[in-house]
């Protein structure tokens, strides 16, 4: 009896020496240090760059074509149209008349490759609307997708298009947007990881 509470006591010594010296051996190695982005890739860099060059024929198609698509539907009808600026066409419908609205927009490709439309002019049939409340009710009203943002006060529309939803996660940038001069440019940043 004697030998084996004693080759117990030693069983129990030598499991409480091995926790201990793990510890101390856990203790004693120093932490991982997390790098800062020079370590690790950004989508950007896990990707390959295509770049695009359009116009505002193509593009137009393709917005149209993309809003039809999408079932991008609320009370007002609309479709959007590049000319010299941004411009949404819209039919309202209040006491069961059609209200035709046109509102454009100048807009900026920002360096993070999403692009701004800041409102430029409204006209609503004859009504004369403050343009803040004409995009409120657009935002309220409308079913917009996750990366495009009205900030009424502002009078603009945000457009993330990184954030904008595609197959593949495929990424698509805004470079350059100059209407007038009809360069229109994007990068589209395929994933190759």
């Amino acid at each position: 009896m004697k030998n084996k509470y004693k080759l117990l006591f030693f069983l129990l010594l030598g499991i409480n020496g091995a926790i201990i010296i793990s510890i101390l051996i856990l203790i004693t190695i120093p932490a991982k240090e997390e790098r800062i982005d020079s370590e690790k890739k950004s989508m950007h860099e896990e990707a390959v760059h295509l770049p695009i060059q359009t116009n505002k024929a193509d593009l137009n198609e393709v917005i149209n074509h993309y809003l039809d698509k999408e079932g991008l539907t609320g009370p007002i009808h609309y479709e959007v149209k590049l000319d010299d600026d941004v411009e949404l066409y819209g039919t309202l419908r209040v006491f069961s008349k059609n209200i035709e609205m046109k509102l454009t927009f100048e807009p900026e490709a920002l360096e993070n490759g999403d692009l701004i439309l800041r409102q430029k002019s409204i006209a609503i049939g004859e009504l004369n609307l403050p343009v803040s409340y004409v995009l409120k009710f657009i935002q309220d009203r409308y079913h917009l997708p996750k990366w495009v943002k009205i900030q009424p006060n502002d009078k603009i529309i945000y457009v993330s298009m990184q954030n904008m939803e595609l197959k593949s996660d495929i990424k698509l940038l805004v470079n350059t947007f100059d209407l007038q001069k009809d360069d229109i440019s994007f990068t589209l940043l395929v994933p190759t990881k």
